[in-house]
This record gives C-alpha cells, structure tokens and sequence, in this order.
C-alpha cells in the first residue's frame, strides 16, 4: 500500500498549520497586517522551506504593491524569530529555514471569477433574447402559415 503523503507534505503541513498561528498570535508588528498562510513547500533535505502567503485587505494587490513588498520583508525580517517557535512546537531535528513569498492566485482567481460571471451573464443574456426571437418567430410564422391555409 502506497503512502498518500511524503514526509515533507505532512511536515509542511503541520508548518503551515504552527506558522499561521504564530504569525497571528507572537508577531506584534501592526504594519504586518491580516497575513494568511497559503502554500508550504518544504524541500527534500527540510533545508528550506518556501511560504506562500496572501494579504486580506479590500483592494487587489500585486506582488509589485509598496504594501506587500513591506509585508514580505517584515516575515521575512522575522524568519529566524518564527523558526525558533516553530521549533518548539515541531519535533524535528532540523527546522528549515523559511523564505516568504507573495502568493498572487487568490488575486488570479477572482479576476478568473469575475470573467466567467460576465461571461455566464452575457451568455444568459443572448439566450433570452434568442429564446424571445424564436417564440415572436415561431408565432407570426404559424399565423401566416394559418392565413395561408384559411386562403385555399
């Protein structure tokens, strides 16, 4: 029987998990902000891990934004900080090192979302007027069809 997950996908995990809850319990910075933890990748060796995380504010933000540029150096400011509680709480030899990244599919996927409800909208909007095309069609084509008959 196979495993379904590696040991890097069940420590990554579990860093994710420990590493949102530090960032919103032990990190007093208000410039840090509402930061949610989207993706650990963890590498083979647990030399490294990669953090993807996504900011929540009200307007969409690129990794370009002065916001989240300031966000990321902050975490990443804060690395060896968060490494250090994260060994507390995981029991591993090693910690890998943590390296914060910007994650823009939240972003990508509401403006996907956003297409495809204009798209579903116009769509609908074509299918009603089809739909009362072919009935103000199919009525004046009976009644002349009618009047045709009644002329014979």
């Amino acid at each position: 029987m196979a495993k379904e997950f590696s040991r890097t996908d069940r420590i990554a995990d579990q860093i994710q998990r420990d590493l949102a809850e530090l960032i919103r319990s032990s990190i007093k910075d208000p410039r840090i902000g509402m930061v949610t933890v989207n993706q650990v990748v963890v590498a083979r060796d647990l030399g490294y891990s990669d953090v993807y995380v996504t900011l929540l504010t009200v307007e969409d933000l690129t990794a370009d934004s002065e916001q989240v540029k300031l966000t990321i150096k902050l975490l990443n400011g804060a690395a060896g900080f968060l490494r250090s509680e994260l060994s507390r709480l995981i029991k591993l030899r090693t910690i890998p090192q943590l390296r914060f990244h910007f994650d823009a599919s939240v972003r990508d996927g509401r403006i996907l979302d956003n297409l495809i409800t204009r798209a579903r909208k116009k769509d609908e909007s074509y299918q009603d007027t089809d739909a009362s095309n072919a009935a103000e069609g199919s009525g004046s084509s009976g009644n002349s069809s009618e009047a045709k008959g009644s002329e014979s």
